[in-house]
């Protein structure tokens, strides 16, 4: 069976000036692992409605699965939804469904359901909604794409809205090993592995400490045996 595969769209100027660290990526792709599913791409842009609609188009089509975050909540710059409607060259508009959730939750809190409000209740036509049970207003999934709120504790619920919905692979796993040498030795026996092996991916990320020089090498696949055989090869070639 193939692995399902995603990308994910960060969408926010905040992101890119520094101001706000993202923290959806690292919740996102550890949920997709379980799931099986294989976060192949993250891409962050701006507030800009070209560049987001051209992001939407191009990792719509190359992955199984998108998710976005950021940009759908009540203010002019909220143009996420928007977006998403001219990738798809569809209608958007207030629609019902999404305008009584709203609606019941600010008569619940006694305030006023204003225009600005009334925004997060626009949704692309033919989409279907993603519960938003922390604050509500709902995300929506176009097709392969899966809309959701930047705020973490918000965008974390709508995944664990939509994952269930999602048909995955075996869950990847890992393993990993540390060498204490650096990269320049452990390089062609890698590579050496990383052929035999190539189901697996194996990954380098080299670390300094106390003057010498280190890699923690992990590796990643759905398959317990062919990793562990892997390891163990890679264990005897670097022996502690």
């Amino acid at each position: 069976m193939t692995q399902p595969t995603a990308a994910m769209l960060v969408i926010g100027d905040e992101i890119l000036s520094g101001r706000t660290r993202d923290s959806n990526m690292y919740h996102l792709a550890g949920q997709l692992a379980e799931r099986g599913i294989d976060l192949r791409e993250v891409r962050v842009v701006s507030d800009d409605a070209e560049a987001i609609t051209q992001a939407v188009k191009a990792l719509s089509e190359a992955y199984g699965h998108v998710f976005t975050s950021g940009g759908i909540g009540p203010t002019h710059d909220d143009i996420t939804a928007d977006c998403i409607a001219a990738a798809f060259n569809v209608h958007i508009d207030v629609r019902d469904d999404a305008r009584a959730l709203l609606q019941a939750h600010y008569d619940r809190q006694g305030s006023e359901f204003n225009d600005a409000r009334k925004r997060m209740a626009r949704i692309p036509d033919g989409a279907t909604l993603i519960e938003n049970p922390v604050s509500v207003a709902p995300g929506f999934t176009m097709e392969n794409v899966h809309v959701m709120a930047g705020v973490p504790a918000v965008f974390q619920a709508m995944v664990a809205s939509v994952l269930p919905t999602l048909t995955g692979g075996a869950p990847l796993i890992s393993r990993t090993q540390r060498i204490d040498r650096g990269e320049g030795d452990i390089a062609g026996p890698l590579s050496d592995l990383a052929r035999a092996y190539p189901a697996l991916s194996i990954g380098s990320y080299p670390f300094q400490k106390d003057g010498r020089y280190g890699a923690n090498i992990v590796l990643r696949g759905t398959d317990a045996a062919l990793l562990d055989e892997a390891l163990a090869k890679l264990e005897a070639a670097f022996p502690a």
